[in-house]
Protein backbone atom coordinates (compact mmCIF):
# COMPACT_ATOMS: atom_id res chain seq x y z
CA UNK A 1 0.00 0.00 0.00
CA UNK A 2 1.27 3.66 -0.72
CA UNK A 3 2.45 5.76 2.03
CA UNK A 4 -0.35 8.32 2.28
CA UNK A 5 0.94 12.09 1.76
CA UNK A 6 1.08 14.28 5.03
CA UNK A 7 -1.84 16.66 5.41
CA UNK A 8 -1.10 20.31 6.13
CA UNK A 9 -3.83 21.72 8.63
CA UNK A 10 -3.30 25.45 7.53
CA UNK A 11 -5.85 26.66 10.49
CA UNK A 12 -4.48 29.28 13.15
CA UNK A 13 -1.75 27.44 15.02
CA UNK A 14 -3.65 26.56 18.31
CA UNK A 15 -6.52 25.16 16.44
CA UNK A 16 -4.48 23.72 13.57
CA UNK A 17 -2.38 21.66 16.53
CA UNK A 18 -5.63 20.13 17.62
CA UNK A 19 -6.66 19.39 14.32
CA UNK A 20 -3.48 17.98 13.50
CA UNK A 21 -3.87 15.67 16.63
CA UNK A 22 -7.07 14.37 15.38
CA UNK A 23 -5.76 13.51 12.11
CA UNK A 24 -3.06 11.53 13.75
CA UNK A 25 -5.02 9.53 16.05
CA UNK A 26 -7.00 8.48 12.67
CA UNK A 27 -3.73 7.05 11.39
CA UNK A 28 -3.15 10.16 8.94
CA UNK A 29 0.30 12.21 8.60
CA UNK A 30 -0.66 15.54 9.39
CA UNK A 31 1.77 18.95 10.37
CA UNK A 32 0.69 22.35 11.36
CA UNK A 33 0.93 25.02 8.87
CA UNK A 34 -0.73 28.39 10.04
CA UNK A 35 -1.48 30.56 7.69
CA UNK A 36 -3.33 32.88 9.68
CA UNK A 37 -2.38 34.33 13.26
CA UNK A 38 -4.79 35.37 16.19
CA UNK A 39 -4.28 38.43 17.73
CA UNK A 40 -6.54 40.35 20.24
CA UNK A 41 -9.16 42.90 19.39
CA UNK A 42 -8.06 46.23 17.67
CA UNK A 43 -10.48 48.17 19.88
CA UNK A 44 -11.47 47.25 23.32
CA UNK A 45 -13.76 49.84 24.14
CA UNK A 46 -15.86 49.01 21.02
CA UNK A 47 -16.00 45.44 22.66
CA UNK A 48 -16.80 46.08 25.58
CA UNK A 49 -20.02 48.33 24.28
CA UNK A 50 -21.46 45.57 22.56
CA UNK A 51 -21.49 43.24 25.35
CA UNK A 52 -23.49 46.21 26.97
CA UNK A 53 -25.90 46.57 24.35
CA UNK A 54 -26.62 42.58 24.90
CA UNK A 55 -30.12 43.69 26.89
CA UNK A 56 -31.59 45.00 23.16
CA UNK A 57 -30.12 41.71 21.27
CA UNK A 58 -32.78 38.48 20.86
CA UNK A 59 -29.14 36.43 19.45
CA UNK A 60 -25.41 37.07 19.05
CA UNK A 61 -23.94 34.94 16.00
CA UNK A 62 -20.03 34.10 16.82
CA UNK A 63 -18.55 33.42 13.33
CA UNK A 64 -15.87 30.95 15.15
CA UNK A 65 -14.83 29.78 18.29
CA UNK A 66 -11.97 32.14 18.64
CA UNK A 67 -14.71 34.76 18.73
CA UNK A 68 -16.63 33.15 21.52
CA UNK A 69 -13.52 33.15 23.02
CA UNK A 70 -12.30 36.61 23.05
CA UNK A 71 -15.74 37.75 23.68
CA UNK A 72 -16.25 35.73 26.35
CA UNK A 73 -13.22 36.99 28.50
CA UNK A 74 -15.26 40.25 27.90
CA UNK A 75 -18.46 39.34 28.71
CA UNK A 76 -18.62 35.60 30.46
CA UNK A 77 -21.89 33.73 29.67
CA UNK A 78 -23.20 33.55 33.27
CA UNK A 79 -23.89 37.44 33.43
CA UNK A 80 -25.66 37.26 29.69
CA UNK A 81 -29.16 38.45 30.00
CA UNK A 82 -32.52 36.08 29.89
CA UNK A 83 -33.06 34.02 26.84
CA UNK A 84 -30.19 35.61 24.50
CA UNK A 85 -29.78 32.77 21.87
CA UNK A 86 -26.09 31.94 20.54
CA UNK A 87 -26.04 31.30 16.47
CA UNK A 88 -22.91 29.20 15.49
CA UNK A 89 -21.99 28.23 11.98
CA UNK A 90 -19.89 25.24 13.04
CA UNK A 91 -18.98 22.45 15.58
CA UNK A 92 -16.28 24.05 16.84
CA UNK A 93 -17.97 27.41 17.55
CA UNK A 94 -20.15 25.31 19.29
CA UNK A 95 -18.22 23.59 21.55
CA UNK A 96 -16.30 26.85 22.42
CA UNK A 97 -19.93 28.11 23.08
CA UNK A 98 -20.28 25.51 25.57
CA UNK A 99 -16.84 25.84 27.24
CA UNK A 100 -17.96 29.40 28.01
CA UNK A 101 -20.51 28.00 29.49
CA UNK A 102 -23.88 28.52 27.04
CA UNK A 103 -26.83 26.47 27.77
CA UNK A 104 -27.41 23.69 25.60
CA UNK A 105 -30.98 24.56 24.79
CA UNK A 106 -29.66 28.45 23.71
CA UNK A 107 -27.79 27.50 21.11
CA UNK A 108 -28.71 27.58 17.11
CA UNK A 109 -26.25 25.63 14.88
CA UNK A 110 -26.03 23.09 11.78
CA UNK A 111 -26.26 19.40 12.66
CA UNK A 112 -22.40 17.74 13.38
CA UNK A 113 -23.40 15.96 10.42
CA UNK A 114 -24.54 18.85 8.11
CA UNK A 115 -23.28 18.92 4.43
CA UNK A 116 -21.86 22.46 5.17
CA UNK A 117 -21.37 24.96 7.71
CA UNK A 118 -21.83 28.43 6.69
CA UNK A 119 -24.25 31.29 7.29
CA UNK A 120 -26.62 29.90 4.53
CA UNK A 121 -27.05 26.67 6.44
CA UNK A 122 -27.58 29.05 9.97
CA UNK A 123 -29.96 31.40 8.20
CA UNK A 124 -32.03 28.58 6.75
CA UNK A 125 -32.62 27.60 10.92
CA UNK A 126 -33.01 30.66 12.52
CA UNK A 127 -35.28 32.90 10.56
CA UNK A 128 -38.35 32.26 11.03
CA UNK A 129 -37.73 32.89 14.43
CA UNK A 130 -37.27 36.41 13.97
CA UNK A 131 -39.10 39.58 13.63
CA UNK A 132 -38.81 42.89 12.23
CA UNK A 133 -37.25 45.67 14.96
CA UNK A 134 -35.61 42.86 16.49
CA UNK A 135 -31.56 43.55 17.36
CA UNK A 136 -28.58 40.74 16.36
CA UNK A 137 -24.71 40.90 17.17
CA UNK A 138 -22.51 39.72 15.08
CA UNK A 139 -19.02 38.87 16.83
CA UNK A 140 -16.06 38.48 14.19
CA UNK A 141 -12.86 39.29 13.64
CA UNK A 142 -10.80 42.36 12.22
CA UNK A 143 -8.16 41.97 9.44
CA UNK A 144 -4.98 44.12 10.35
CA UNK A 145 -6.11 47.16 9.36
CA UNK A 146 -8.42 46.75 12.45
CA UNK A 147 -11.56 46.50 9.80
CA UNK A 148 -14.18 44.00 10.38
CA UNK A 149 -13.10 40.90 7.94
CA UNK A 150 -15.09 38.22 6.53
CA UNK A 151 -18.72 37.68 4.84
CA UNK A 152 -21.39 40.32 5.29
CA UNK A 153 -23.83 37.11 4.07
CA UNK A 154 -25.68 37.27 7.19
CA UNK A 155 -25.80 40.78 8.07
CA UNK A 156 -27.48 42.01 4.85
CA UNK A 157 -29.93 38.99 5.65
CA UNK A 158 -30.93 39.92 8.54
CA UNK A 159 -31.44 43.78 7.35
CA UNK A 160 -33.47 42.61 4.70
CA UNK A 161 -35.46 41.16 7.19
CA UNK A 162 -35.68 44.27 8.78
CA UNK A 163 -33.68 43.19 12.11
CA UNK A 164 -31.23 46.10 13.46
CA UNK A 165 -27.31 44.37 12.99
CA UNK A 166 -25.06 45.24 15.52
CA UNK A 167 -21.19 44.40 14.63
CA UNK A 168 -18.15 44.14 16.32
CA UNK A 169 -14.44 42.70 16.24
CA UNK A 170 -13.35 39.97 19.22
CA UNK A 171 -10.40 39.39 17.90
CA UNK A 172 -7.89 40.36 14.74
CA UNK A 173 -6.99 37.62 11.91
CA UNK A 174 -3.49 38.88 10.63
CA UNK A 175 -0.97 37.27 8.24
CA UNK A 176 1.71 35.62 10.35
CA UNK A 177 5.51 36.21 10.16
CA UNK A 178 7.10 33.00 7.95
CA UNK A 179 10.61 32.12 9.77
CA UNK A 180 12.69 29.99 7.43
CA UNK A 181 11.75 27.20 9.07
CA UNK A 182 8.31 27.24 8.08
CA UNK A 183 8.69 28.58 4.77
CA UNK A 184 11.14 25.25 4.43
CA UNK A 185 8.25 22.69 5.61
CA UNK A 186 6.34 24.49 2.96
CA UNK A 187 9.02 24.17 0.13
CA UNK A 188 9.25 20.36 1.52
CA UNK A 189 5.57 19.71 1.39
CA UNK A 190 4.95 20.96 -1.94
CA UNK A 191 8.15 19.06 -3.17
CA UNK A 192 6.70 15.76 -1.61
CA UNK A 193 2.99 16.03 -2.36
CA UNK A 194 1.25 16.80 0.42
CA UNK A 195 -2.40 17.55 0.58
CA UNK A 196 -2.93 21.35 2.40
CA UNK A 197 -5.94 21.35 3.96
CA UNK A 198 -7.95 24.80 3.68
CA UNK A 199 -10.68 25.62 6.29
CA UNK A 200 -10.57 29.48 5.45
CA UNK A 201 -10.25 31.49 2.25
CA UNK A 202 -8.09 33.94 3.58
CA UNK A 203 -5.67 31.18 4.47
CA UNK A 204 -5.54 30.86 0.73
CA UNK A 205 -4.73 34.64 0.06
CA UNK A 206 -2.22 34.74 2.76
CA UNK A 207 -0.57 31.99 1.26
CA UNK A 208 -0.44 33.70 -1.94
CA UNK A 209 1.40 37.29 -0.25
CA UNK A 210 3.37 34.95 1.90
CA UNK A 211 4.80 33.02 -1.39
CA UNK A 212 4.65 34.88 -4.11
CA UNK A 213 6.29 32.48 -6.63
CA UNK A 214 4.16 29.15 -5.47
CA UNK A 215 3.59 27.37 -8.72
CA UNK A 216 -0.10 27.26 -7.53
CA UNK A 217 -0.70 24.25 -10.64
CA UNK A 218 1.34 21.82 -8.29
CA UNK A 219 -0.53 22.06 -4.88
CA UNK A 220 -2.47 19.32 -4.03
CA UNK A 221 -5.48 21.66 -2.01
CA UNK A 222 -8.58 19.87 -0.12
CA UNK A 223 -11.10 22.61 0.51
CA UNK A 224 -13.86 22.43 3.31
CA UNK A 225 -16.08 24.70 1.39
CA UNK A 226 -16.89 25.42 -2.32
CA UNK A 227 -15.79 29.02 -1.54
CA UNK A 228 -12.89 27.97 -0.56
CA UNK A 229 -12.33 25.65 -3.79
CA UNK A 230 -13.14 28.20 -6.10
CA UNK A 231 -10.22 30.79 -4.54
CA UNK A 232 -8.21 27.82 -4.90
CA UNK A 233 -8.65 26.95 -8.52
CA UNK A 234 -8.56 31.06 -9.17
CA UNK A 235 -4.91 31.04 -7.81
CA UNK A 236 -4.56 28.42 -10.36
CA UNK A 237 -4.70 25.08 -8.22
CA UNK A 238 -5.95 22.01 -10.79
CA UNK A 239 -5.81 19.66 -7.57
CA UNK A 240 -8.52 20.89 -5.53
CA UNK A 241 -11.09 18.03 -3.28
CA UNK A 242 -13.65 18.99 -1.43
CA UNK A 243 -13.76 17.20 2.18
CA UNK A 244 -16.07 17.67 4.91
CA UNK A 245 -15.90 20.14 7.62
CA UNK A 246 -16.99 17.27 10.23
CA UNK A 247 -13.65 16.02 11.37
CA UNK A 248 -15.09 12.82 11.71
CA UNK A 249 -16.14 12.76 7.87
CA UNK A 250 -13.48 14.50 6.71
CA UNK A 251 -10.78 12.18 7.89
CA UNK A 252 -12.53 9.27 5.65
CA UNK A 253 -13.08 11.50 3.02
CA UNK A 254 -8.73 12.89 3.00
CA UNK A 255 -8.29 8.49 3.42
CA UNK A 256 -10.08 7.68 0.66
CA UNK A 257 -8.16 10.33 -1.01
CA UNK A 258 -4.95 9.86 0.18
CA UNK A 259 -3.81 6.60 -1.32
CA UNK A 260 -2.69 7.96 -4.89
CA UNK A 261 -0.32 10.25 -5.45
CA UNK A 262 -0.28 11.95 -8.34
Amino acid sequence: MPTRPTVLVTRPEREALVWVQRLQAADLQAQALPLIEIAPAPDPAALQQACEALPACVAVMFVSANAVEHFSAVCPAGHLPPGLRAWATGPGTVAALRRAGWPEDRIDAPAADAPLFDSEALWALVQHRLQPGQRVLIVRGADAGGQLAGRDWLALRLQDAGLDVLQCAAYARRLPVWTDVRQGQAQTALAQGAWWLFSSSEAVRHLQVLWPALPWARLRALATHPRIAQGLQAMGCVHVHMVPAALPAMVASIKSLAYERG
